[in-house]
């Protein structure tokens, strides 16, 4: 299955309203672009699930152990700064970066880019809106971000001004100074 993309250009959903819409919603995955565009996900395959959840457990106990931030799930829809409302398949910000955040902004959509995401693309993904969705990142502030191809069996980093730099399989990838120490080596 493909996601769904709705045009809203006559629409002009607010914040506000894309937020009561997901709520009202919950059994969908939406996200909105920073065109505007809504999207409505497809639920992954085993394989894919699996792939997201090592993902998340592998940055997580990283995590665990160095304290420096916080871990999301693809769950987490993020308000980007540039527009937008993202959910990247696994994500983290920084200790400092979330704290900035009051209690409600945490509780909702944070209004936030995290400063490092991964993008799992699954079998049904096709991979232009998932590098659109990865520029859309770095748009709004993304220090470092992985876009992994178990297709195609390549990664593609995306760094702030720098050419997007795509890896074959059979690699360690590494956290860099965003992630200290952090490396995932694939495939997965």
């Amino acid at each position: 299955m493909q996601p769904v993309v709705l045009n809203l250009e006559r629409v002009n959903l607010t914040d506000q309203q894309f937020h009561n819409l997901c709520q009202a919603n919950q059994n969908l995955q939406l996200e909105r672009n920073a065109k505007g565009e809504l999207i409505i996900m497809p639920p992954v395959g085993g394989r894919s699930g699996n792939r997201e959840a090592s993902l998340i457990s592998l940055l997580w106990l990283w995590n665990n152990q160095t304290k420096l931030g916080q871990v999301f799930s693809s769950s987490t829809i993020f308000r980007l700064p540039n527009g937008g409302d993202r959910s990247p398949d696994a994500a983290w910000i920084r200790l400092d970066r979330w704290e900035s955040l009051t209690p409600e902004q945490q509780e909702g959509f944070p209004p936030i880019c995290p400063d490092f995401v991964i993008e799992l693309r699954s079998r049904t993904d096709s991979l232009k809106p998932l590098q659109e969705k990865m520029q859309e990142y770095l748009n709004s502030g993304l220090c470092l971000g992985w876009l992994i191809n178990p297709q195609g069996k390549e990664v593609e980093i995306y760094r702030p001004n720098q050419a997007v730099e795509t890896v074959k399989f059979t690699v360690t990838l590494s956290g860099e100074n965003i992630l200290p120490n952090f490396e995932l080596a694939l495939p997965l």
